[in-house]
Parts: C-alpha cells; structure tokens; sequence
C-alpha cells in the first residue's frame, strides 16, 4: 500500500497565491496525501480561500499569529503521514513531485530523504528558470559543506522527508525570524543517511514578493538570521569538527558580514569574532565589475560605503528590490 503524504502549508496573508499552491496539491499524482492548511492569523481573505477547499483531503486549521515555524509545528502535530512535504504558500508543486521522490525512496533506506530540482518564477511558471546547482546530489554532510561554502541553496519544499526524520530532529524553532528553513533542515539533513536527488521532479519558488521574511532588514531580523547561522554552526561541528566544516561554517558567517555591512556593528562584530575562531575565511565578497575594481583598490569595505552612497542619490542606477530579491539566497 502507498504511504501517507501529508502536505503542511503555513499561510499568514497569502490570499493571491494560496488557492493555486493547494490546487497544485491536490493534483499530485501519488496517492495517498493529505493537505493540512494553517492559517496563522491572517488579516485578509487567507482563510476564507482555504476554507473553500475543505474536504476529507484537506484540513484547515486557523490559530493566532505565531509565526510560520509554529504554524508548520502546528500542521505537524494534527497531520498522520508517513512522510512530510513543507510547502509556503505562494510557491507550487509540479503534479509528478511526491509520485516521482516516493518511488525513489521505496529503497533507498529508512533514513533517506528525497530532494528535486527547484526553478524560481515571478508571475508565470512559463518563464521559470532552473539552474542546476553543485549541491543537488551529494551526501548529507557534504551537502551541507559545499551549500554553505558555495553559497547555493534548496528551496525548502524540493525536500521530501521521512516522518521519522523530523521527529528525531525536532521542530521548527519558533524563536526564529529568519533562516528558519535553512537551520530546520539543517538538523533533518545531520539526521539523515542519504539524499536521493530526483531530477525528473521539480517545485516552483516564487519570487520578487514584497513583505517577504527572507526581504526583512532590521536589527531584529539581522540578528536572528546571525543566530540561526550560530546554530547550524553548532549542529554541523557537533558532528564534525574538522578543517572543512569549520570553513564551510566562516564561509556561511562571512557572506554573512558581506550582505548587511555596514548596519548593525555589533553583529558584524559578533560574526567577525566567530569568523576568526573558526579559523578564517578567504571567501571573496560578490559585485559586479566596478564594485570589484574599487574593492581591489581600496578595499571592499570603503567599495561597499561607495554603493551605498549610489543607492541613496542615484537609486534609479540600482538593480530593483524585485531583482534584488530574486538573487538572494538566504531563505
């Protein structure tokens, strides 16, 4: 008999997008699933939209807002399946996605989790763009090394895990603002035996969506993304203490430095402190070619002031917010 899938979707004011990521839900060729909706407190018309598609397949559940780490623990605690597919509520599944990663997995090992390839999309999914990346295929531990060393990523929902998995590696930290996928999967992954990478199958990942966590820049989002880096520190060394992770781990603190100076010092200075203490970083700060010219001559930092300045009185000369955005790999 086919397992249980159960789908969990954290939605807080997603009422333009949400009603397309449920229909790409329940188009999904494997059966069984289950689609668990939690509403964490929107202010629009979310719930209603969730509510029209109430049936013995999907489930709505409507709670004060929380925060999306407590709203996945939320679907987690009511959902039954075998295996867990997290999905935000502005981003899609291709119909194929959980049929396609279950059959791979039928042998793969308890242990295993599935991951696919993962395109980004503003409006239509016609002009998605994949690109493959270094880590689609790797070991869990190697996986995590060469993301964090390359600066590459995985949409969080191109996952597809054993629910055995998580319940070993605990919930979402719901003390979090930002990076609360990367530091979740983090711990799944260190749990995990292997990834089979499925490249037939593939998710979609919205971008250019103003509002968006991965798009906030105040101290208290700043600083919660240098503590989640902290912890996904802590996680890897604590299996594995060695030359490699312990630059991958300066590499993940340094591009850190690199994305808010010069706001926040004080966490600048936090991350230099970890940076030194892990041994260095000779990572290079990324720029297009007149960034680079003026960093080679006096220095990245004073470069960076120079953009800054550019961004302020000649903003039009800037990529837009939504460029901006679509590039940013921190999730």
């Amino acid at each position: 008999m086919a397992p249980l899938v159960s789908i969990i979707i954290p939605c807080f004011n997603a009422e333009r997008w949400l009603a397309e990521a449920i229909d790409s839900c329940l188009a999904q060729t494997h059966k069984p699933i289950e689609v668990i909706v939690v509403d964490d407190g929107s202010c629009d018309n979310s719930l209603a939209v969730a509510r029209r598609f109430e049936s013995k397949l999907l489930k709505v559940i409507s709670q004060d807002n929380q925060g999306g780490c407590a709203a996945r623990n939320r679907g987690l605690q009511e959902c039954q399946g075998e295996f867990i597919q997290y999905l935000d509520a502005d981003d899609l599944l291709d119909t194929s996605k959980i049929g396609i990663q279950i059959e791979r997995l039928r042998n793969a090992g308890p242990l295993s989790i599935a991951s696919c390839k993962w395109g980004r999309f503003f409006d239509s999914l016609n002009n998605a763009t994949f690109r493959d990346e270094p880590v689609w295929d790797s070991l869990p531990l190697e996986w995590l090394v060469n993301a964090w060393s390359s600066g590459r990523m995985m949409a969080s929902h191109a996952w597809l895990t054993p629910r055995v998995i998580i319940e070993q590696s605990g919930g979402w930290d719901e003390n979090l603002e930002k990076n609360q996928d990367g530091e979740f999967f983090t711990r799944v992954l260190l749990r995990s035996e292997r990834i089979v990478f499925c490249s037939s199958a593939r998710v979609y990942y919205r971008s250019g969506l103003s509002g968006t966590i991965a798009g906030q820049r105040t101290f208290q989002a700043d600083e919660s993304l240098l503590r989640s880096y902290e912890l996904c520190e802590q996680h890897l060394l604590q299996r594995e203490n060695s030359a490699r992770t312990r630059a991958a781990c300066a590499a993940l603190m340094q591009r850190f430095v690199y994305g808010i100076y010069p706001d926040c010092p004080t966490l600048i200075e936090r991350a230099e402190r970890r940076i030194a203490m892990l041994g260095g970083s000779d990572l290079q700060p990324e720029g297009g070619a007149v960034f680079q010219i003026f960093a080679a001559t006096i220095g990245w930092k004073a470069a960076r002031h120079l953009q800054r300045l550019r961004d302020k009185f000649y903003p039009e000369l800037s990529w837009s917010g939504k460029m901006a955005q679509a590039i940013n790999l921190d999730t």
